[in-house]
């Protein structure tokens, strides 16, 4: 089967690692940072041979699955109307030192993944890839049936979109948990149950009670 386009809206420490393991898997990459596109063609050219550095909009025009990796405090500026009927991967945290004080995204009752769902009406957001910190990402990714291969968790409200993603986390190189809807991924936030661990899926779903 043909591999969807890999979008990455953010190029920091988290988005380059990402487009990093997309491309180690064979998939196509466009990757979008703050300004213009060329202000990072020299750092894609370098870190992520072969991705395609874009504006955030003809990213997720051109991209079939994309992942948001800005800080969370920008959310809103992800392009609503061109992500409409994309799936999004949001790999987000929320960090007082970049975003400030925000009562919106530190509700105890409201992950910050349904915030951003609440506001990316018309996509599939699924909250992964932000348990585990970006160079454990590039050094833990192992092939599948790897005895140490780690885990990583995936929650969503979309039965078909959170399959999707969970099929990029398998090429990607870790195996993926399934933890339920959007509503459970404040285990994978900062403080979360779960964040911060990079143990196999035995080890995950125990954490998690996930059967």
């Amino acid at each position: 089967m043909t591999k969807p386009v890999i979008g990455i809206i953010g190029a920091g420490k988290v988005g380059i690692v990402l487009a990093q393991l997309a491309r180690n898997a064979g998939y196509q990459v466009y990757i979008s940072g703050s300004g213009s596109p060329s202000k990072i063609e020299l750092t894609v050219s370098v870190l992520v041979p072969g991705a395609i550095a874009a504006t955030s909009q003809d990213v997720a025009t051109k991209a079939d699955i994309i992942i948001a990796a800005i800080p969370l405090g920008k959310y809103t500026e992800l392009p609503k109307t061109e992500l409409a009927g994309k799936i999004v991967i949001d790999s987000m945290n929320y960090w007082w030192e970049v975003d400030g004080d925000r009562p919106d995204l530190t509700s105890e009752e409201t992950p910050s993944s349904v915030v951003v769902q609440n506001f990316l009406t018309e996509s599939n957001v699924v909250k992964s890839f932000s348990h585990i910190g970006y160079h454990d990402l590039y050094d833990e990714t192992r092939p599948v049936g790897s005895v140490d291969r780690k885990a990583v968790a995936v929650a969503g409200n979309d039965t078909l979109a959170v399959e999707a993603v969970c099929a990029v986390v398998n090429d990607f190189g870790f195996d993926p948990v399934i933890i339920g809807t959007l509503q459970n991924s404040s285990a994978l936030q900062p403080g979360g149950l779960v964040f911060g661990a990079h143990v196999d899926a035995t080890s995950l779903k125990s954490l998690l009670h996930v059967v």
